[in-house]
């Protein structure tokens, strides 16, 4: 059918992904069903089908995993043996691929880290995401103030059917003691001696910056990462505040350097133009790398009866960092400005930015990135997309013939150009499929209202006939289009008429 792929995309995306989930316990034939959904859901299709057993027992089973799908309890169960039904049992690869790499001179076992946040602020929470594969973590950003922290503090930004497509939060700095966030940084070093820790400290003035490094290497940390880009601190010459100024950037990292032989991480702000201008301060200053991007200075979701912002607390709410899929393109430009910057071309960067599977990880690799970092998704839905971020990865590697996950790093920077360097003498026009168009005339809609009025509908069936005199090769239309019945077609030079294109010339 030719819809096949869409509606396992579509039907993946209902699973609620739940914990303990019933319809794993209700199999029969013992498959983790839950687990291969998930799979299917973070694009690690072979990952799903490693774990059938010989054969594909989903084929031929009454399915009481529907029966006991949360899902149905709102409705529609999903459409479990759909899913399954059609995965193939993998045999195994004997090519070993190497996630390992080095990054400012420490070896991480892989490249996929926790982020400093709310999902690695205490020992126990690392610990146990330490046990579930990922490679290191940057510890909650550590002050030696306590800061006093609001309720609510989250909101989320939804789309149709998709409740989760951006994130706010207003949180600041670990509200733990300075001594129980040294003493759990100690204990996570002595209990995981090869996985890593990045310290994230943020001072008040130069002598704090100082104090804190030479704490944090005291303790044990393998690297410091300085949080130069908190939005949404209280009180001025915070986070953000530094980050957008060069000069206090460079004074700071200085003042790390002092206090620390350790690796030191500049992470910066995407609340500015030029990110690359208080970057370069940074590593002049003694860092050994860039972190980017911190969250995005937001307001969302105002309630148009209270007219207050969300989070509401107690009927105010303020400015705070918008973070999750949605600005993953925008990190994905400052990472391709930092690497592509002559002072920079060479330092070392840890990604992030709205990464929530491999392929996410894979493109910021391949702007240059030399580890990735998360935060938005665990909170989401938690440590456990490490397991389809490693497999997935892998797999990718050995798609492509790679041996190590090094070879992927800076790939795609070659392909980002100016402007004016890219091909502006040709035209690709969009290529339609009759046989999977079901004549629902959104292509027509966007081309008329929103484009170059290319498309009219046939009179007959609704289909899209399009006029090649007036297209100019956009590709809203493939954009748009709900079935996937649009490709890209022949690109051809600009000289060549309508008429010669319609007489196969």
């Amino acid at each position: 059918m030719a819809y096949e792929v869409l509606q396992r995309k579509r039907e993946s995306a209902r699973c609620l992904l739940c914990d303990d989930a019933p319809c794993a316990r209700a199999c029969v034939k013992g498959l983790p069903v839950s687990d291969m959904i998930r799979s299917l859901r973070f694009e690690n299709r072979q990952g799903a089908a490693r774990k059938l057993k010989e054969g594909n027992p989903c084929r031929d089973c009454e399915a009481p995993c529907m029966a006991a799908c949360n899902c149905a309890k709102m409705g529609e169960p999903v459409r479990i043996p759909a899913l399954l039904s059609e995965l193939q049992p993998v045999e195994e690869e004997k090519k070993e691929v190497d996630l390992s790499l080095n990054f400012c001179g420490v070896h991480f076992e892989n490249p996929f880290l926790l982020s400093s946040s709310v999902v690695g602020s205490n020992y126990e929470m690392i610990a146990r995401a330490f046990e579930m594969g990922w490679a290191g973590a940057a510890y909650k950003t550590i002050a030696l103030f306590q800061p006093r922290e609001v309720s609510p503090r989250f909101a989320a930004l939804e789309k149709e059917a998709n409740p989760f497509i951006g994130f706010k939060n207003i949180e600041q700095t670990s509200d733990r003691t300075l001594a129980d966030n040294l003493h759990d940084i100690s204990r996570l070093k002595k209990k995981y001696p090869h996985k890593i820790l990045i310290a994230s400290i943020m001072g008040q003035n130069e002598s704090e910056w100082t104090l804190l490094a030479r704490q944090m290497e005291e303790a044990g940390a393998d690297m410091i990462e300085c949080n130069f880009s908190c939005p949404q601190m209280c009180g001025t010459g915070l986070g953000s505040d530094v980050g957008t100024d060069p000069q206090l950037v460079g004074r700071y990292t200085a003042a790390v350097r002092k206090g620390t032989r350790l690796p030191i991480l500049a992470k910066m702000t995407p609340n500015i133009t030029n990110m690359e201008v208080p970057a370069a301060s940074a590593v002049e200053a003694g860092a050994d790398g860039i972190a980017a991007i911190n969250t995005i200075k937001s307001i969302m979701n105002v309630d148009l009866h209270s007219f207050v912002s969300a989070p509401d607390v107690a009927g105010k709410s303020t400015i705070g960092g918008y973070s999750g899929k949605a600005v993953k393109p925008i990190a994905l430009r400052f990472i391709a400005d930092l690497r592509n910057n002559v002072r920079l071309r060479n330092v070392p960067i840890s990604g992030m930015g709205g990464i929530e599977t491999w392929k996410d990880a894979a493109e910021f690799m391949a702007l240059g990135c030399g580890t990735v970092q998360v935060t938005t998704a665990v909170m989401q839905y938690g440590y456990r997309i490490i397991e389809d971020m490693i497999e997935g990865m892998s797999d990718y590697l050995r798609s492509i013939g790679a041996e190590s996950v090094s070879e992927i790093v800076g790939k795609a920077n070659a392909y980002v150009v100016p402007a004016e360097n890219v091909n502006r003498e040709s035209i690709e026009y969009p290529r339609f499929d009759r046989s999977k168009c079901v004549s629902c005339g959104r292509c027509y809609l966007s081309c008329r209202d929103g484009g170059h009025q290319a498309i009219r509908r046939d009179e007959k069936n609704g289909q899209p006939i399009l006029d090649a005199k007036k297209c100019v090769g956009c590709q809203l239309c493939r954009l748009v289009c709900p079935v996937g019945a649009i490709a890209a077609g022949k690109r051809v030079d600009t000289k060549v008429t309508g008429d010669d294109l319609r007489a196969g010339k």
